[in-house]
């Protein structure tokens, strides 16, 4: 279930042809706003249910998490009875669903909406200046869309980052004012700190070392073998972010400081201290000589079998078995020699990528931006989070917005249950999020994740680099760039870390950085954080 979450982020490129850009539509002096509009539909209605005095039938591109069948969803059902407003389905599974997505931009045979289609940056500015996707700030701004005009208005962060260098809107995102973590977090195993009679947990790198050597040396799991794994990981994706932050860096590629500065990260010296810190522990065998070939599946089977010390996952339990519990502490970030470490990269409270756009298929615009905007608000999010009331729960006062929740049908597990109900499964949906949603449905294991993160990482939370857009050369230029970069990067990280390439050779390292242009990339991503720090 937790890799059905993940989110692609492989930028596919295609080439295509004069004749396919033509069908895609070209570029118009008005960002691609859509000419005939809903013309062709009357009775759109600003305000109540229906949303239209006739049946509209809109067809609709997404990902498939392969759980239920789309046509008999219960909110999907609800949805159509709510607004008037019919659906036809174009799905792809998760896997396939990229390089189905970029095979249809190609075709110009486009569905009238993507819904949860992952639209990164490069999208919504190649396809918005070409026509493709449509404007959506004048339905917003127009009052087709109350709900996500109110978050706008009331975080106007929010309405900048998906603004693209065009001031046009192609895309919206999902929005978590709520959400924490930005990458899932690193937890202890609970059973080694007790048989160490560990009472407070490292707050610095040399205590954390020390922790993780005593592991290493006492047989924490009490089988009387050597077999204790004090740090793993997988080809340190997982881990790369948490432990940035020791250094007093906040996100793996670029970063912005206090003054405004971005810097690049693989050239800095914070960087250097990360890999100095993971080569000090490869070398003393306390960071698992497998990371660079294990897979997920066997980095559980070792949690499984109660060898690990300090692991990444979303859930500890997913790790080391057993029932959800506060047996398993969340890993403090650690202070380092740099001054204001640690930090963390908090989730910024928005999709990094476009979840909705509407394309110039589209003859109703407006009547989908109701229909989407329904989702932003309190009781559409609340259908699409946990469907509709009664199935899996129910009001004890709905004024207040608390509930309870209610037997899984036929004794199933819940979340996957949930995916029968709702397209909000699997995928990062469009929508909103809030605590508003769950008042009454959180567990003690709930309760006790939310005291962890208020305890250790909100209080050093600092967002990631905003979503900023370059234009369409830029991106082209940072994309060719950082596919180099980050093979090179990725390369020479192992290399570091393993001790096949000595530290000593930073300097060198970090000129080659820049000769494949490291320097450029800060300056492409400086302009872009400046234009977005000039947003009103």
């Amino acid at each position: 279930m937790k890799n059905l979450r993940k989110v692609s982020s492989i930028i596919l490129c295609l080439t295509i042809s004069a004749t396919m850009l033509a069908a895609c539509g070209s570029s118009k002096e008005d960002g691609g706003s859509n000419a005939s509009g809903s013309a062709e539909v009357e009775g759109i209605k600003k305000e109540g249910f229906p949303i239209v005095d006739k049946p509209l039938t809109l067809s609709i591109m997404s990902q498939d998490a392969g759980v239920a069948d789309w046509n008999q969803m219960p909110v999907l059902k609800e949805m159509e009875k709510l607004t008037g407003i019919k659906l036809t389905y174009q799905l792809a599974p998760i896997d396939s669903f990229e390089t189905k997505k970029n095979l249809v931009f190609a075709s110009g045979d486009l569905p009238d909406v993507f819904y949860g289609a992952d639209l990164k940056p490069a999208d919504q500015v190649t396809y918005g200046t070409q026509g493709v996707l449509i404007p959506l700030e004048k339905y917003i701004d127009e009052g087709y869309a109350p709900n996500i005009k109110k978050i706008f208005d009331e975080h106007p962060d929010i309405r900048k980052s998906f603004t693209t260098p065009d001031g046009h809107i192609y895309a919206l995102p999902n929005v978590d004012l709520s959400a924490v973590w930005y990458r899932s977090p690193m937890w202890y195993n609970g059973k080694f700190l007790k048989a160490l009679k560990v009472t407070e947990l490292p707050k610095t790198t040399d205590e954390l070392y020390t922790l993780l050597k005593r592991v290493k040396d006492e047989d924490p799991n009490g089988n009387g073998k050597a077999d204790e794994i004090p740090l793993t990981s997988v080809k340190l994706d997982d881990l790369r972010m948490y432990f940035l932050g020791f250094w007093g860096i906040y996100d793996e590629t670029v970063y912005s400081d206090k003054d405004g500065k971005v810097h690049y990260t693989p050239q800095e010296e914070g960087y250097k201290g990360y890999l100095t810190f993971l080569n000090r522990l490869w070398k003393d065998n306390l960071l698992d000589h497998e990371t660079f070939s294990q897979t997920p599946e066997q980095k559980k089977a070792k949690g499984q079998n109660n060898q690990i010390a300090l692991f990444n996952d979303y859930y500890p339990y997913f790790t080391l078995g057993g029932e959800p519990s506060g047996d398993n502490p969340l890993m403090t970030p650690v202070k380092s020699e740099v001054p204001g470490s640690p930090v963390y990269g908090k989730h910024p409270g928005i999709s990094a990528n476009g979840t909705f756009a509407i394309t110039s298929s589209d003859k109703a615009p407006e009547a989908t931006m109701r229909w989407i905007d329904y989702q932003y608000g309190y009781d559409g999010a609340t259908l699409f989070a946990q469907g509709p009331e009664n199935l899996l729960w129910k009001y004890t006062n709905k004024e207040t917005h608390e509930k309870e929740w209610l037997p899984v049908p036929g004794g199933k597990e819940r979340d996957e249950f949930r995916g029968t109900l709702t397209p909000n499964y699997g995928i990062l949906t469009p929508g909103m999020n809030s605590s508003e949603l769950t008042k009454g449905l959180k567990t003690d294991f709930d309760a006790w994740i939310d005291k962890e993160n208020a305890e250790k990482l909100t209080p050093i939370g600092k967002a990631p680099f905003p979503n900023v857009y370059l234009t369409n050369e830029e991106q082209s230029e940072a994309t060719a760039l950082l596919s180099d970069l980050n093979t090179y990067v990725k390369q020479m990280e192992a290399k570091f870390v393993t001790g096949q390439e000595p530290l000593s050779n930073w300097d060198k390292y970090v000129a080659q950085i820049k000769k494949m242009g490291g320097d450029r990339i800060v300056e492409l991503y400086q302009g872009a954080y400046d234009r977005w720090n000039s947003e009103k």
